[in-house]
């Protein structure tokens, strides 16, 4: 079986728990979580100042190569609503039956992509209420189809494992449980 991959777009402003929880867990049970640049420097500045050296850079990627897209949040997602081609490589992704994952704010992007027509479920960070009333704020981690959402960081560890478990089996997530006495 291949390793699966997973391709995370960062802009300044993301939140270091909502990314790099989830993606070290991915790591973990062995996929390959590539961190993407959207922006001009490989080094990104998460919410608290924390530096994260992306792999590569959004221009180096095709989004066929990848089996999930995963959009972490924080006061970063206006940014990256704004991003060229992420409302696109969202639908991309839709469109191929791709697993999409978003936590925090970035609902907000697949609200913008299309992609939360009524009667989807999902839930999203509080202070997403006013665009996405929807939200089913009592959730931790919501999967609706081939679509993940998860409330904030908060939750970064339920969200991180349930990828796991959905992308790389439950076998793999209850190893990484186990390893991180979850």
């Amino acid at each position: 079986m291949s390793k699966k991959k997973v391709l995370v777009p960062l802009v300044d402003g993301f939140e270091e728990i909502e990314t790099v929880v989830p993606v070290d867990l991915l790591r973990r049970a062995g996929a390959e979580a590539v961190l993407v640049a959207f922006g001009k420097d490989i080094r990104v500045t998460g919410r608290c100042g924390i530096i994260i050296r992306a792999d590569t850079f959004s221009n180096a990627v095709r989004a066929d190569d990848f089996d999930m897209l995963f959009l972490p949040g924080g006061p970063g997602v206006p940014t990256l609503r704004k991003t060229e081609n992420i409302a696109e490589t969202v639908r991309e992704f839709a469109a191929a039956g791709k697993l999409i994952a978003a936590i925090c704010a970035a609902p907000l992007v697949l609200k913008d992509a299309g992609l939360l027509p009524d009667g989807r479920r999902f839930t999203a960070h509080f202070s997403t209420a006013g665009e996405l009333p929807a939200a089913l704020a009592g959730e931790r981690v919501v999967r609706d189809g081939n679509i993940i959402t998860s409330r904030g960081a908060g939750t970064a560890q339920d969200f991180g494992l349930a990828l796991v478990r959905i992308l790389c089996g439950d076998a793999a997530g209850e190893a990484v449980e186990k390893a991180i006495m979850a």
